[in-house]
């Protein structure tokens, strides 16, 4: 009688190199994951785009009257039920996805009851209608071929929520779609920073970066600024001083950093620099993964003067001397005040030599207008309190 061959075991498999494959297995299937799931949702944003014009035209060419999206939504939902998207809200954000980009964005034809893209235009021909040229929030333009890889890689959620801001302002619009992109922003955070006009923000300080770094970066170092910053998550007493401003934005250091944009690595706080004989200490020091160079801030509760820019200045000419490698590029600065006087801040930066720049920062100190109209005032809580009569004075016991 034969004997079966018995089958080896799992744990006789040689376990050299087995995990670390196990493991690049893994990483390869969460990739191809993302990567499914990215696609999808470019396929899915293209089609939102293709109905969207389709809508544009069908409500220009034909009579349909006002209740023709209400009747699509009713039809769509009835031949495909499986399909979720088909609400009349959710059409008429695919017509507003359409109008907002289709300025910068090959259009969609109708040819029968179909839709078919146009082609792109063959090399060397002219096109009849140049495309527009982007105009960007700062004012610079851009012909950027990414242009429509960045409108199809950010989720249908966040594109709700530019369109519901921007409905007819595509330079802002589009702005946040590419830092949504290169930021990876949650919906959570895309918020925020519409809230807080992230557009009109960015890149605002003044600076003489211009004039003290060279062209290929002055430009880049002048991006990672703001002004205002908004220090809106942490809240203060009215008469706080710059100690409790600093414990507060290292308490909240995730949002600070966030506030402060992609790139940013705090080093230390109150950094200690020795200079000569003397010990100075830099309220914050971090180092700009992307500008490859350390950036020196200094946080003043006090309106901007004059003497701040030479205590910072002397800070980055230190951190040059002190931490900079050969591979880094120069430290610039930065000064963060309660308020400054435009006038003075540009006559200050051309006197220093370092690159450096000054922004000031805003915490709300209030409560929104249509929660507070709604809270009672001191007086009307006091009078509506029941009248406490004093309490009577306990009887002395005479002595026998």
């Amino acid at each position: 009688m034969k004997r079966k061959s018995k089958q080896p075991a799992v744990s006789a498999i040689p376990a050299s190199g087995y995990v670390d494959w196990l493991q690049a297995l893994s990483r390869r299937y969460r990739q191809s994951q993302i990567k499914a799931a990215i696609a999808v949702n470019s396929e899915m944003l293209r089609f939102y785009f293709s109905l969207g014009a389709d809508i544009v035209r069908m409500e220009k060419d034909q009579p349909w009257g006002s209740g023709f999206l209400k009747r699509l939504s009713s039809d769509l939902r009835k031949a495909m039920p499986d399909a979720n998207c088909f609400s009349e809200n959710n059409l008429i954000y695919m017509r507003c996805f359409f109008e907002l980009y289709s300025p910068f964005l090959p259009t969609p034809q109708v040819v029968g009851k179909s839709s078919v893209r146009i082609a792109p235009q063959p090399v060397g021909k002219i096109p009849e209608k140049p495309t527009p040229q982007l105009v960007a929030v700062d004012g610079s333009r851009s012909d950027d071929s990414n242009l429509a890889r960045d409108i199809f890689l950010v989720p249908w959620g966040h594109h709700r929520f530019i369109i519901d801001k921007f409905r007819t302002n595509p330079e802002a619009a589009l702005f946040y779609v590419r830092q949504t992109v290169a930021n990876g922003w949650s919906r959570s955070v895309l918020l925020n920073f519409l809230d807080t006009k992230l557009h009109e923000r960015q890149g605002k300080a003044l600076t003489n970066f211009a004039s003290r770094l060279p062209e290929s970066e002055s430009d880049l170092a002048q991006e990672v600024t703001k002004d205002p910053y908004s220090f809106d998550f942490i809240a203060l007493t009215p008469r706080y001083h710059e100690k409790e401003l600093k414990d507060a934005l290292l308490a909240n250091v995730e949002r600070f950093l966030l506030e402060l944009g992609q790139g940013f690595m705090l080093v230390g706080r109150e950094y200690r620099l020795q200079i000569g004989a003397k010990e100075k200490f830099a309220d914050l020091l971090f180092f700009h993964m992307n500008l490859n160079r350390y950036v020196v801030v200094e946080v003043k509760t006090t309106e901007f003067e004059s003497e701040h820019l030479g205590q910072l200045g002397l800070y980055v000419s230190a951190v040059n001397h002190l931490l900079k490698k050969p591979s880094h590029e120069p430290t610039i600065g930065l000064l963060i005040c309660k308020t400054k006087d435009n006038t003075m801040v540009k006559w200050a930066l051309e006197s220093t030599r370092q690159p450096v720049g000054v922004s000031e920062y805003r915490i709300s100190d209030s409560l929104p207008s249509e929660i507070a109209s709604d809270l009672p005032s001191i007086a009307e809580i006091e009078s509506s309190l029941p009248a406490v009569s004093p309490a009577p004075k306990p009887k002395r016991k005479r002595k026998s």
